[in-house]
């Protein structure tokens, strides 16, 4: 089978799926992925696709950290990927939650997951088809995202994974396309099931 990877994007959920799950990330100090992050996007690199974090970042919202803690986490992600030979091609965040405490914040956006606002202006910056795309998370927002965007899912069991697939089955949610161990086990999924490499 060939397939056309012009197009194709690759979304990824931060904390629980690249990186430890260990609640509102305050301090940089807090911030580390998983051992196996890198070699799972360097594979997305093999393929030619597109590489982008959607991550919530509701405390921001809250008043429990600010956008420039989020953005040193990021360089500090970035800084972490590169060591192990793999990069992405765009981080977008979502500051907003309805319980915040901070003026401005406290909106009912359209980019909060499972609302696709992210997914929208990536797959207009970088001409992405998300019917052909994947978003790949721990929690059930990620796999909602995807039914909402057309995007196929694939449910991590690391972070909240496991407690969200016990939701799923127990509460009759909408399933994902695929479950994985974890990252490197959905990038796996995509690169033999999906794109028979």
């Amino acid at each position: 089978m060939t397939v056309n990877k012009e197009g194709i994007g690759i979304f990824l959920d931060r904390d629980g799926t690249i990186s430890e799950e260990v609640g509102y990330i305050d301090n940089i100090e807090k911030f580390s992925i998983y051992e196996f992050s890198s070699e799972a996007i360097k594979n997305f690199n093999k393929l030619g696709v597109k590489v982008i974090i959607v991550t919530n970042q509701g405390g921001i919202a809250k008043g429990l950290y600010t956008e420039e803690t989020v953005n040193s986490v990021h360089k500090k992600m970035k800084d972490l990927l590169k060591k192990g030979g793999a990069h992405i091609d765009a981080i977008y965040y979502c500051p907003h939650h309805l319980e915040g405490i901070i003026e401005g914040y406290r909106v009912n956006c359209v980019c909060r997951k499972p609302k696709i606002g992210m997914l929208l202006k990536a797959s207009k910056r970088f001409n992405i088809e998300l019917g052909n795309s994947f978003i790949i998370g721990d929690k059930i927002s990620d796999i909602e995202t995807g039914y909402n965007s057309g995007a196929k899912s694939i449910l991590v069991m690391t972070g909240f994974g496991k407690d969200s697939i016990k939701k799923i089955n127990e509460n009759n949610y909408k399933k994902p396309n695929f479950v994985a161990d974890n990252l490197l086990e959905a990038s796996k999924i995509i690169c033999k099931e999906i794109y028979k490499i």
